[in-house]
This record gives structure tokens, C-alpha cells and sequence, in this order.
């Protein structure tokens, strides 16, 4: 700590933003004094800079807590690409790995390929050779000593994966048999790992039920994840730790089974046993499913009213995705597509779409709206964006169909599948489509702002700005007379709603606390934030992933105190320097902090 005479210099002065707390409460015009990586003063009279390194003029700009990514799948990226700048760049401080029963801790790089590669679209040998390549853990007090030693950009915390300790401790082979089932000692074995995680601060344990999530690989390729073969027996004995310690399981429920989404809502509640804390994937308005939302915000008020802390994830933007030929995972829930994406080879693949009676097969499938499915399977409404062949860019593939003398949508898809194979690019919005629900979702306490995916499905989307798209969406209702949120409760929701919950020190900015800090610029929250753009990314062999690019929306980012974006670009410092941490749950320090700066820092006023 640096003095010129009686007075406290600062390492960084923001001055003059319209501050939020992350608590909620009404924002005001203050100058932030940063010192040693956290708050030290925050002042409605300006601070004094002399001996600052480093000062932010904020004057008409938004400063908050950095944002919570609460749905990722980085546990593969962290690990060559550790500053996550596609995220920090768009204000985001916190991520949590290890969702969908899906983390790094015990499995190797093999099992870790074909956990990863085809459920996350994340190419299965970038996986295996960075596992294989980086890991030096054996347990989760040894990965987080690994990741500290890693030049980390933001915070991260992180679940253990149920089907990474299954895979472990069975073999994946007998981990995907549904006529196998865990020893005794396995089923010890992986109780004990799961206390482990705990006891290492974890948040929590991830599962997942979903069966259109498939593996990659040779001897298990189109299985479904090891979780989804464990029995009523043992996901009670995991379940039971959690209710215990307090700490959460996040799951995906098999939604084409109601009496699987019942138990899932059901066991949150306890009734004779403690309530398990539990978010489920997902709050979503989906297109093929108009009752879907009406049921899920009835089922969590209900939940709620009994006493559970139960919260559903929802990605508050509309959910478009992109595909190249027919490589999307919205494939896998129907017969035919997971057929097709079974097939590796493009050889094989075109072979089997040629045939008639495979045709057959996806009409059928395409055809059938009856029952629980995500994708609303309508060609028209999927537009095809690139195409060697230009006179079909731009059209649907119905439209295509048509053109082409009344073909069958399905026929024009795969013929063009077949002819340009992934030089065939198009997208489709599956859901959020509609403003107005996705106003009461953001609205709604049962619900948790999440699911962006960050890290994974490199080719089909891209919402690493998603909580800047949230907040676009409430500044325009507000500024047009039909607000239906607050601001401020919107960076609530963004940051300290879902520190609090998940029980991790970040998402506020008071004085004490970690300076974890995004200055937005609400000017620049326009259609930038919606323009489709790719980068090649280096760590993965140069291949072109979607990204997000709206810099000057956010014009900077502090990470424990230190400048990783400044002028809407990355600093030298991201990913070269370690500037995040891994935070474990139940662990907070800002109390601590707090009482420091307020003896170090006379005249500065403290956030309520």
C-alpha cells in the first residue's frame, strides 16, 4: 500500500460511473477506489488521485459487479486457453465448469474425448490430446492447485461431474451398459469422491438424465452419457450428500419421460428429508412446445410455496444456432438423425442419406409432432446462410423444395447435405423467440439467468454477451415506457443473485469486496450485441469458431483489481498472468477485506 503523506492512494480510481451494488439496491453516481484487488472506497465526492496508477473516467457509463457465467463447458479450454477472453471481454468474471455431468477430474484423456466431443461439439482429439497433454490431478484439491498455477483471466468455481466418477470408477464400458451396475466398492468409491469435491468447495454435483446427449469414440460412440444409466439406488446415496451439506445438484431431466421431470421437481422438496438444492436445465420458450413455459413457472412458484430452493437455468436471449450440413446436436433427439451423426466418415454419411429408406425414416421422424422434443422440425423455418451453390442462400430449405418442383423439405435438405456436406451453412431459433415471454422469464425469482454454454458447440452459437443482451433488453423496455424490471434488479440477477445462491465471494461491488469489476457502456448496448461474427482460435488447431464482437459496449474489465480489458479489447495481461481464482463455496472474504479498506480509507463510504 503506497501513502503520500497522511493521505491513501489508490492502485485504479473509477470515476464518476453510475455504480451498482449487485445487491439490487438503487444504483448512484460514485467514484470506486481499487486497492491490493479489492474495493476500497467508493465516494459520492471525488476521489483523490494522486499517486494513482491508473485512472477510468466512467461519466455516463454503468460500473458493476463482473458478471456470472453459471453454464459452461471451458473444463477443456481452461486448460490451453486459460485467460477465456471470449467471455472476460464481455464482462464476465465468474464461470463455473463442470455441468451436464461433465468435468475433468478423473477421467483421461480418452474417456474425456468421448464424454466431450460429440455432446459439446468440442473435436474429440483436441480433447484427448490437451487431457492427456496438461492433466497432473488426480483428485480436486490437485486440479485446483493445477488451475492456480494456470494463468487464469476470471474466477472459476466448479461441480464435479457424475458421469466423469462413474466413468472413472467403472470403465466407461460397463459405465454405459444399463445391465451393469456399481459394486458395492464402486458405488463407495464414488461417494467418497463426491465428498471429496465437497470438502474441496465444489459447488455441487452435476447429473444428467437427457437421452439425446451422445458419446463420441469407437467402443461407446452413440451411447448416452454414464449418468444416465444409474439406477433410483445410487443417485439417492450421491443426492443424499448433497442434502447434508447444503451444496447443489444441477441435472438435465429426460424430458421425454414426465415421470423423470416429475421426480427431478419432487426430490427438491425433501418433505421427511432436508430439501435438496437443485437447478434443472431448462427454462426455455421453446417453439415446438407453447405450454412449456406456463408449466415450468408454475412448477417453481409451486416448489417454492412448499419450501424447496429450487431454480430452472435459462439462457435470457433467443436461442439461435447454426449448423454446418447436418452437424447439430438438435439431430440426436429423433432416430434418424442420431443414424446419420453415428457416421464419422462423410462417405458413409452420403450413403446412407441417398438411400430411400433412410428417407422414409427422417420424413416420419420429421413429421411426427407429437411429444417432448426441442427442435420444432421445420425447414421453412431454417435459413440457409452459405452454400457453394449461391441461388439457394438466403432461401429455407422448404423454399428450396419448392423451387425445385415440389420436393419434399427433408429431400431438399439431405440432397443438399449430400452435395456440399459442411459448406452447407444454416440457422434456425429454436426458442426465446418471443420478446414478451422472455420478459417474464427474466422476471420470474424461480428462474436463474445461465445455460450460455460457453466453451462448447464452437460452430453452432455464440452468447458469451448474453447478461449484456439482458441488459439491452431492460434499458429499452424502461426507456419505452414498458419496463418490466429495474436496472438494477437486472445486474442483480446477472451477479449477486447467483453469487449468493451458488454461496461463492463474487457478484458485488462494495467496499471489501474483490474488485471484480465490468464498466459498461449502455449507449453501445445496440444491435452490435446480435451481429454473427467467427475468430479462428489457435489452441484448436486454428478452427474458426462463432464469437461475439461488441467492444465498445464494454470499455473495461477488472479482475481482482487489475485491468484485463481496457478500450473494449483484451490487455497483454489476460491469459499471461493470473489474475482469477478458483473460489470455493461457502468461503467468502470480503468481511475481512471490508474492515481493512474501512480502516485504511477515512472518508469513504461503504455500500449498504
Amino acid at each position: 500500500m503506497r501513502r503520500k503523506g497522511t493521505s491513501v492512494s489508490f492502485d485504479t480510481v473509477i470515476r464518476g460511473g453510475r455504480w451498482f451494488d449487485g445487491t439490487g439496491a438503487p444504483s448512484l453516481i460514485r467514484d470506486i477506489g481499487i486497492r491490493d484487488g479489492h474495493v476500497a472506497a467508493i465516494s459520492a465526492e471525488p476521489l483523490d488521485v494522486t499517486g494513482c496508477d491508473q485512472v477510468i473516467e466512467a461519466a455516463g457509463k454503468w460500473v458493476m459487479p463482473g458478471l456470472l457465467d453459471i453454464h459452461t463447458h471451458y473444463d477443456v479450454e481452461i486448460l490451453v486457453a486459460p485467460g477465456l477472453s471470449e467471455s472476460v471481454r464481455h464482462g464476465v468474471t465468474t464461470v463455473l465448469v463442470g455441468s451436464c455431468s461433465l468435468s475433468t477430474i478423473h477421467v483421461d484423456g480418452q474417456d474425456a474425448g468421448d464424454l466431450f466431443g460429440r455432446v459439446e461439439a468440442i473435436p474429440r482429439q483436441y480433447v484427448v490430446d490437451t487431457i492427456d497433454a496438461k492433466k497432473t490431478w488426480s483428485t480436486c484439491e490437485e486440479y485446483i492447485a493445477s488451475l492456480e498455477k494456470l494463468p487464469l483471466g476470471p474466477n472459476v468455481t466448479a461441480f464435479i461431474g457424475h458421469s466423469d466418477m462413474r466413468a472413472a470408477i467403472m470403465g466407461l464400458d460397463r459405465a454405459t451398459r444399463s445391465d451393469d451396475r456399481p459394486t458395492a466398492a464402486e458405488q463407495a468409491r464414488m461417494e467418497q469422491m463426491l465428498d471429496e469435491a465437497l470438502a474441496a468447495g465444489f459447488v455441487g454435483m452435476s447429473s444428467q438424465q437427457l437421452l439425446f446427449d451422445k458419446m463420441d469414440g469407437e467402443v461407446c460412440r452413440s451411447r448416452t452419457l454414464p449418468s444416465t444409466y444409474a439406477k433410483p439406488k445410487e443417485l439417492r446415496r450421491l443426492k443424499s450428500k448433497l442434502r447434508r451439506s447444503g451444496r447443489i445438484l444441477q441435472a438435465g431431466p429426460d424430458i421425454k419421460n414426465p415421470l423423470d421431470v416429475v421426480s427431478q421437481l419432487a426430490q427438491a422438496l425433501g418433505i421427511i428429508r432436508r430439501p435438496l438444492k437443485s437447478t434443472l436445465l431448462a427454462a426455455a420458450d421453446v417453439k415446438s412446445n407453447r405450454l412449456a413455459i406456463p408449466t415450468i413457472i408454475k412448477s417453481s412458484r409451486m416448489l417454492s410455496r412448499l419450501g424447496a430452493n429450487f431454480r430452472w437455468q435459462h439462457l435470457p436471449v433467443p436461442f439461435e444456432v447454426y449448423a454446418d450440413g447436418i452437424d447439430l446436436v438438435i439431430f440426436e433427439e429423433f432416430g434418424s438423425g442420431a443414424e446419420a451423426l453415428h457416421l464419422r466418415e462423410s462417405v458413409e454419411r452420403n450413403e446412407l442419406m441417398r438411400d430411400q429408406g433412410y428417407r422414409r425414416r427422417f420424413r416420419k421422424d420429421y413429421e411426427n409432432k407429437y411429444g417432448p422434443r426441442v427442435w420444432h422440425r421445420d425447414f421453412f423455418d431454417a435459413e440457409i446462410v452459405d452454400c457453394p451453390d449461391a441461388s439457394v442462400i438466403g432461401k429455407s430449405f422448404g423454399q428450396v423444395g419448392i423451387d425445385r418442383g415440389g420436393v419434399h423439405p427433408v429431400d431438399a435438405f439431405l440432397d443438399l447435405v449430400v452435395e456440399h456436406g459442411t459448406a452447407l451453412r444454416w440457422h434456425t431459433t429454436i426458442s426465446n423467440h418471443r420478446p414478451e415471454v422472455l420478459k417474464k422469464l427474466a422476471a420470474e425469482p424461480g428462474i436463474q439467468m445461465g445455460f450460455s454454454d460457453a466453451g462448447a458447440h464452437l460452430r453452432n452459437m455464440a452468447f458469451y454477451n448474453m447478461g449484456l443482451r439482458l441488459l439491452r433488453h431492460v434499458m429499452d423496455a424502461e426507456q419505452a415506457g414498458r419496463g418490466f424490471m429495474s436496472v438494477e434488479q437486472a445486474v442483480h440477477r446477472l451477479t449477486g443473485e447467483l453469487a449468493d445462491w451458488y454461496r461463492v465471494d463474487a457478484g458485488h461491488l462494495r467496499v471489501g469486496d474483490r474488485a471484480d469489476i465490468v464498466v459498461v457502456d449502455p449507449a453501445h448496448l445496440d444491435d452490435t450485441l446480435d451481429s454473427y461474427a467467427e475468430e479462428a482460435f489457435a489452441a484448436y488447431g486454428g478452427l474458426s469458431r462463432m464469437v461475439n464482437r461488441n467492444d465498445q459496449a464494454v470499455p473495461a474489465v477488472f479482475i481482482s483489481g487489475r485491468a484485463v480489458v481496457l478500450d473494449g479489447q483484451p490487455t497483454g495481461l489476460l491469459g499471461s498472468q493470473r489474475t482469477g481464482s478458483f473460489l470455493r463455496a461457502d468461503t467468502r472474504t470480503s468481511a475481512v477485506a471490508a474492515q481493512a479498506a474501512q480502516a485504511t480509507a477515512p472518508g469513504a463510504t461503504a455500500a449498504t
